[in-house]
């Protein structure tokens, strides 16, 4: 894939975490190959730090640090990545975010146990929490669009890495039964119970979690994979999956166990399952089994839309955001 291509294929992705849209285009149309995106993406993450450095207001600064996040997020968003770059551009992005909030919102809160790091936002007394789960080549600096949606709310959110994500994948590895993570996340927080949202290979974890987490009491899952298939998935998928589980032997039994066949049936919480029509990723099954099997899941598909429906927030993010405050009894503002 061509530099030009893999830009377009990531658009809707990167506006929809946040980059704008015309500084996106800047930057990718200088590029001769997918081997400046790393360097281009940090560059354009240090230009906002530069700014945020130089802003008249906390404000501005702010806004400055959570834009730069969200360009050292993306910059490891490439084929064969670099498992040293990933984990540094992990790095930058965290602690981009952390000194933005600190200037937006200095009520949130860094939360972190085994496996797990993120951030609750939102209010003390909040009458619902809800959990992001992020996907294989994602973080918890990617879905603010999501996050924003339940804050608007009045839920407070918990946006978070697990093993093998954003700012633990240098030193953690991806693991299928995802559950005993939010299990250990849930008793952080402090809570009886949460609604999840996991969005790609967080939509897996999500219904994982609904499955065996009695705490989990609503959750949603976006673009989330039903089945893999190891030998039919494409080889950015390949190798991004041998970097986060440590080896292609783990990648491999990683990816036979994201099976929801057996599972569905056993979820007895409310799913709502939301797919693109338009997201077709060799190897993957998407999500309607899993609505199909669940006893009480629903189904939401937006025809047009690609994988994480970036291109689409009106048409799912609000009815979504609404159908799991209900479902964990706070309906929204």
């Amino acid at each position: 894939m061509s530099v030009t291509e893999f830009a377009e294929a990531n658009f809707s992705r990167a506006t929809a975490a946040g980059l704008d849209a015309h500084e996106y285009r800047r930057v990718t149309a200088g590029l001769a190959s997918l081997d400046d995106w790393p360097d281009a993406f940090v560059r354009a993450g240090r230009r906002h730090l530069d700014l945020a450095r130089t802003a008249a207001s906390a404000v501005s600064a702010g806004e400055h640090h959570r834009t730069a996040a969200r360009w050292f997020h993306f910059a490891a968003l490439v084929p064969h990545p670099d498992r040293a770059l990933a984990a540094l551009a992990a790095a930058e992005a965290d602690a981009a975010m952390g000194r933005a909030l600190e200037a937006l919102e200095p009520e949130a809160r860094r939360i972190e146990g085994p496996g797990f790091t993120g951030r609750l936002r939102g209010p003390a007394d909040a009458a619902a929490t809800v959990v992001i789960v992020p996907g294989m080549d994602s973080g918890k600096e990617e879905f603010h669009a999501v996050a924003d949606a339940f804050l608007r709310r009045g839920a407070a959110v918990f946006a978070m890495d697990g093993p093998g994500q954003g700012a633990l994948a240098a030193t953690t590895v991806v693991r299928p039964d995802y559950h005993r993570v939010v299990g250990d996340v849930i008793d952080a927080l402090g809570v009886e119970g949460i609604g999840l949202v996991g969005l790609s290979l967080g939509g897996y974890y999500a219904a994982e979690s609904a499955a065996r987490e009695p705490r989990v009491r609503a959750a949603v899952t976006v673009s989330g994979p039903f089945r893999l298939d190891w030998d039919a998935l494409p080889a950015f998928v390949h190798d991004t999956l041998t970097q986060r589980a440590g080896g292609v032997g783990a990648a491999r039994d990683f990816a036979r166990h994201v099976d929801l066949t057996d599972l569905a049936p056993r979820i007895a919480v409310p799913l709502l399952v939301v797919d693109g029509g338009r997201d077709a990723i060799p190897g993957v099954v998407n999500g309607e089994p899993l609505a199909r099997l669940a006893p009480r899941g629903e189904y939401l598909l937006v025809p047009y839309a690609d994988h994480l429906l970036g291109e689409a927030h009106p048409d799912w993010l609000p009815a979504a955001a609404d159908w799991l405050m209900a479902r964990l009894g706070a309906p929204g503002r």
